[in-house]
């Protein structure tokens, strides 16, 4: 039986390329290409002959709204409405992680900035000021004292954005030059990098350099439960190496593997996109 499946897109990047030759690569598979930036939805007429929506782009808002579009029509997407909307905001990801119990970095939020440099000393220098929103380590800074919490709290006030208007306060993890990003397809931990940089951030976006990453049982597990914790699906969660064990960081609902398949020998566009497909005659089978 032939599976559609809708590819929700913006930019083609060299992930989205491997996805697309995958997906082609299949007999079983139609193919569409939905540049999400062409779309409108009007809500009393939603009918799309899909089986499953495949989102991989960039702009998180409208990711997410696309995918609740679709999922209101009845349409399965990979990932769903509720991964997007909890890995799209730090402190959604990180309430998750704690209801679930998965470690993770001692973690506080104030919305003043008087209240911001009470938690700053609550938790104790270092610690690292992350928006709310964002990815690739972008706007995120790494303060070691107090004249330098109060200059960028008064900073991130001025600016008086939604993205600044949020101080989410991490303790700062010495990880010796290197952490780790895991893939996760379909409850099972697929891959796992390093990524290791002279840089305090060590996102390969800013020049980390990738290199195999063995799978134990301990990563496999923190892994795993990360993933639950948000919802499951197919994700990529970054994890610290901390003195009390690995630390689960953040949990990505679009992964980038650019950087991975070569280097695990894991083929990650594949795993993807048999995920698809089965979501897709999942949902099938729920509608026979």
């Amino acid at each position: 039986m032939s599976v559609k499946v809708g590819f929700l897109h913006t930019i083609i990047r060299p992930e989205e390329k491997m996805l697309i030759k995958e997906l082609q690569s299949r007999k079983d598979v139609e193919l569409e290409m939905i540049d999400v930036r062409t779309l409108h939805f009007n809500l009393t007429k939603m009918n799309f002959e899909f089986d499953v929506i495949f989102e991989r782009c960039i702009n998180h808002s409208r990711a997410l709204h696309a995918l609740l579009l679709y999922e209101s029509a009845g349409i399965p997407c990979v990932n769903t409405s509720k991964v997007a909307t909890v890995c799209g905001d730090k402190l959604l990801t990180s309430i998750a992680l704690k209801d679930n119990n998965v470690p993770q970095p001692e973690v506080s939020v104030a919305f003043t900035e008087d209240t911001a440099v009470r938690a700053i000393e609550e938790i104790g220098y270092p610690v690292v000021l992350k928006p709310a929103v964002g990815s690739w380590g972008r706007l995120i800074s790494k303060i070691n004292d107090r004249d330098a919490a109060e200059t960028i709290l008064e900073h991130k006030t001025i600016l008086g954005t939604y993205h600044h208007s949020i101080f989410y306060i991490q303790k700062y993890i010495q990880k010796n030059g290197r952490d780790i990003r895991a893939f996760v397809v379909d409850d099972k931990c697929i891959a796992a990098i390093y990524r290791t940089s002279e840089h305090w951030l060590t996102n390969t976006s800013r020049g980390a350099v990738a290199s195999n990453c063995p799978i134990t049982d301990e990563l496999s597990d923190i892994s795993i439960k990360a993933a639950r914790a948000v919802g499951g699906g197919a994700v990529a969660i970054d994890i610290f190496e901390s003195d009390n064990g690995l630390l689960a960081n953040e949990v990505n609902y679009t992964m980038e593997f650019r950087n991975s398949i070569t280097t695990t020998g894991v083929d990650i566009p594949k795993h993807l996109v048999d995920y698809v497909i089965k979501v897709a005659q999942r949902g099938s089978n729920g509608k026979n």
